[in-house]
């Protein structure tokens, strides 16, 4: 077992303070938007070794794969870390943006790679060749975009706004009056794919048509009763004054997750995350096809090849609860799966939930990792990689603390 040291994105859409106070130390003075813990290449944790030196976590894993992986994650993900887990935290709006599929990821990396982008490049889609389904465990309440709308309700929405931009339909923009169109199609996933393309590549008109709501929304004009996606709107231009995206939130499902509630973002699915802060889990991937409300690189035609133009319910994802404080999340991905764990300080030790290798993140109390062979002792916003080979695993509480202790542990969705 080795005791972990992540890295911060300090992204200018992060929160302040949300993740210091979640692990218990001070903020950092500046925004705080992901804490990754993993093996990414791009950002990967330090091992800390007991002679006191720190090793990237991607370079320890290679060192001895089928040590730190197991046999079934090494035949099935290859020589990495197959999931990265993630702190989250949103005082902002995310950028619109969906993720590739494995087939997607795999070509698009090859292509991008011959032709001779740089791994930095500013144009690049794909920063790798793997795919990044995701799920978002909410440790606040937390608001995002998920997933198109059904149609009808979609078209009710550009229906009223275009109602009392004008009643008598002769100052309805012109693009809002095609949306409505487009929107009338029977087939649902050409009218979804017309719509969205048409407002994604509307440049002046679909900000004209933003400026133009939100000035009359702001003005007092009536939300009901479709006053939590207008007040989004709202919200989201302040972020992003007149981007296409804006309009685009209106196609798509407004989620308000609880604490303790969970959903996944499979390949395809257009998505935003808007306030909040959430355990994010994911597989090892950083490819991200941008769709809006964003300053970085959008490639539509690459975007639109990607996205699942149907509409999704919502994609929630069920605890399977084992007794003794433990909950299992089991989004339906390979790559990975979400334990949250809650002891009171006398409670007895729970085995962990161990598919190959596991991270541990400690948000609450203290908790002592023991295996036959090693032990491990974890204070509040302290994170532990596992290898696979030290299974079995048990969490106990610290004995003579007062407090109830919360960790979270991810390992593969392998073996279930």
């Amino acid at each position: 077992m080795y005791q972990i040291e992540n890295v911060s994105r300090p992204y200018v859409w992060g929160s302040m303070t949300a993740i210091a106070d979640l692990l218990g130390r001070p903020a950092p003075g500046g925004p705080e938007a992901e804490l990754w813990i993993g093996a990414h290449p791009d950002s990967p944790s330090l091992a800390l070794h007991s002679n006191g030196a720190k090793q990237p976590l991607d370079e320890l894993i290679e060192s001895n794969p089928l040590h730190f992986l197991g046999a079934e994650s090494l035949a099935a993900f290859g020589p990495r870390l197959p999931f990265l887990t993630k702190i989250l935290a949103a005082d902002q709006p995310l950028s619109l943006q969906v993720h590739p599929s494995l087939e997607q990821a795999r070509e698009g990396y090859a292509r991008e790679n011959s032709a001779g982008l740089a791994a930095d490049s500013l144009e690049r889609n794909y920063r790798d060749d793997n795919h990044k389904p995701e799920m978002i465990f909410a440790l606040t309440p937390f608001r995002a975009l998920c997933g198109f709308r059904p149609v009808p309700i979609a078209k009710s929405i550009f229906q009223h706004l275009a109602t009392i931009l004008d009643p008598t339909a002769q100052g309805v923009p012109p693009i809002m009056t095609s949306v409505i169109a487009d929107l009338s199609n029977t087939d649902e996933s050409l009218a979804l794919k017309a719509a969205f393309t048409r407002l994604i590549e509307g440049g002046k008109k679909s900000s004209d048509a933003v400026f133009e709501i939100v000035a009359m929304l702001r003005g007092g004009a009536l939300r009901e009763p479709h006053e939590e996606a207008l007040t989004a709107l709202i919200e989201i231009n302040d972020a992003f004054p007149g981007d296409p995206g804006v309009l685009i939130s209106l196609l798509l499902n407004h989620l308000s997750l609880q604490p303790g509630e969970a959903v996944y973002l499979p390949a395809g699915n257009i998505h935003a995350y808007l306030h909040g802060l959430g355990v994010e889990v994911m597989a090892s991937s950083d490819n991200v096809l941008r769709g809006g409300l964003t300053p970085k690189h959008v490639d539509v035609p690459e975007l639109l090849s990607t996205v699942r133009f149907e509409s999704l319910g919502v994609p929630s994802v069920i605890a399977d609860g084992r007794g003794h404080g433990q909950e299992l999340y089991r989004p339906p991905f390979a790559e990975f799966q979400l334990q949250r764990i809650e002891l009171s300080p006398t409670d007895e030790p729970v085995a962990l939930a161990q598919n190959g290798p596991v991270v541990v993140l400690v948000v609450s109390g203290s908790v002592v990792l023991e295996s036959a062979t090693d032990h491990l002792s974890l204070e509040r916003g302290a994170a532990a990689f596992i290898a696979s080979a030290e299974k079995p695993v048990q969490v106990s509480p610290i004995q003579g603390r007062p407090e109830s202790s919360v960790a979270f542990a991810v390992t593969t969705g392998l073996g279930r």
